[in-house]
């Protein structure tokens, strides 16, 4: 194997070095470079895995306004050529206001091609593909072609990338790539292609510039004089960017300035019970708080699991860190579970730190086969559990007849309506007309179009009951609203004569 520049390599341990008796796995048994194909097949696989399964989600009204609804206003915004709003969080709301991610921008050229708030599935599915193979390679040049297949495999498949792809889109499917790249850069010496994949995670999000302080500490703590100047500039660049986008630009362009921002951030209202309650409830959240109630502690063992918590010997690990801490600090119950979104950014950092662990360690022959399987039994024990075990489910392919009746009652509402909707059926409306959601304090008030699901499921129904949803539509009726379409338990009211 090629040796490592001698500024890495005076910082790496001696069983970093390959072990005896192992071939180089960038070359086959004639000498030749080995084909990676099955590395790409592995991607289209798991980005096919992706679409389909969001894009089935959606098709079945199992989408929802927050967050897909957003992203795709955002999206046709950028695509009309001004700063992005979005109806759904409020008439005319500058998102910019809410969070700094002027990497959906990039979106607008594909929305021009296919206007459609798939397009937005199917760019996520794409981007979180298109993090496995920094991975593999990475995996096959210090593991080689066995370990690499495995690992890259359990990491597509994981529970924190099933959850992610399995509930609508988010901003967050442009950090999974840049951070796999960041990060596998990082663990194989070359810190200045890690320094530069990691600052643009600044753009995808305002809390990411955190993420990429540390990246920055972990390249300074990693390498010789040279990087640690490139790592500590790095850190420094990354909290600058935080602090612009936290303290400066997200609240200029949010109504209510700083204090609305922040506020609309703090839905648990911690630090503000009064001078001395606030203060012990904010102690108690960044301490004890980190690890109650249980639930937080249930996350972090998931997301160590797959690893065997070998990730945890690696310094690659302490990456996950602001992502976490944020996490487990916030007072919105949802941070802290295994659902939705929220788990995507951790998963290629505990992958890439298992990696760097077995490397690190020198693992080999049964060693290594060793962990191999018990992170494919893991994975794969915790599959049924999340999305993307729905793809082998029978039901999943069965087309319901109330689909077809929803195109139907939709297709009466011309586009460019104002229109408030049910939680399911607004990412359905957003890319034609302007869509808020039914129920909703902050919604449009007096559409031209109301048009209800009246059978969603329990689980499902969001923001109104049942009987709060009765008495909303006869108050609706009362105010002028008549009954344009009423088929299969959805509701069509339009405004007016």
């Amino acid at each position: 194997m090629q040796a490592p520049p001698s500024d890495v390599a005076a910082t790496l341990p001696p069983q970093q070095s390959a072990p005896a008796g192992r071939t180089d796995p960038e070359l086959d048994g004639n000498g030749h470079p080995a084909k990676a194909w099955w590395i790409w097949a592995l991607a289209g696989a798991l980005f096919l895995a992706y679409a389909l399964l969001s894009v089935g989600i959606h098709d079945r009204l199992l989408s929802h306004s927050f967050d897909l609804g957003i992203f795709v206003q955002v999206v046709s915004s950028y695509a009309e050529g001004h700063l992005p709003v979005s109806e759904i969080k409020g008439p005319g709301f500058p998102v910019l206001g809410d969070h700094f991610s002027p990497v959906l921008a990039l979106v607008a050229p594909l929305y021009w091609l296919w206007p459609s708030v798939k397009v937005l599935l199917v760019v996520q599915a794409a981007l979180v593909a298109a993090s496995v193979p920094p991975l593999a390679f990475w995996a096959r040049r210090t593991l080689g072609s066995a370990a690499a297949v495995v690992i890259s495999a359990c990491y597509g498949l994981s529970w924190g990338i099933a959850s992610a792809v399995g509930f609508d889109f988010h901003e967050w499917a442009f950090a999974v790539p840049l951070l796999t790249c960041s990060l596998s850069a990082l663990g194989s010496g070359r810190m200045r292609a890690a320094a530069c994949w990691a600052f643009p995670l600044v753009l995808v999000k305002e809390d990411l510039g955190l993420t990429v302080a540390v990246v920055g500490l972990v390249i300074a703590w990693r390498g010789g004089r040279e990087a640690r100047r490139l790592g500590f500039a790095t850190a420094a660049a990354g909290l600058a960017a935080a602090a612009l986008s936290v303290l400066v630009l997200v609240p200029a362009f949010h109504p209510g300035g700083l204090h609305g921002y922040f506020a609309s951030h703090n839905p648990g209202g911690v630090g503000q019970g009064g001078p001395g309650g606030g203060a012990l409830e904010l102690l108690h959240q960044v301490t004890l708080g980190l690890v109650t109630p249980q639930e937080k502690v249930t996350t972090l063992l998931l997301v160590l699991a797959p690893t065997l918590f070998l990730a945890l010997r690696s310094p690659l690990a302490l990456i996950a860190l602001p992502t976490l801490l944020w996490r487990f600090g916030s007072s919105y119950p949802p941070h802290w579970g295994t659902g939705y979104h929220y788990s995507m950014l951790v998963m290629p950092v505990v992958f890439v730190a298992f990696v760097d662990a077995l490397h690190r360690r020198g693992a080999s022959g049964r060693s290594l086969y060793r962990y191999l399987a018990g992170c494919a039994a893991v994975t794969l024990l915790l599959l049924p559990h999340y999305p993307l075990w729905q793809l082998v489910q029978p039901g999943t392919w069965r087309t319901d007849p109330r689909l077809a009746v929803a195109e139907d009652v939709m297709a009466q509402i011309p586009d460019g309506a104002t229109v408030q909707a049910s939680d399911g059926l607004v990412p359905h409306l957003a890319d034609r007309t302007s869509v808020s959601l039914y129920g909703w304090a902050d919604s449009r008030p007096d559409p031209a179009w109301i048009m209800v699901d009246t059978r969603v499921a329990p689980q499902y129904r969001w923001p109104l009951s049942p009987i709060a949803e009765q008495i909303a539509l006869a108050e609706a009726r009362a105010k002028g609203y008549r009954t344009a379409a009423q088929r299969d338990g959805f509701v069509l009211l339009k405004r007016g004569s």
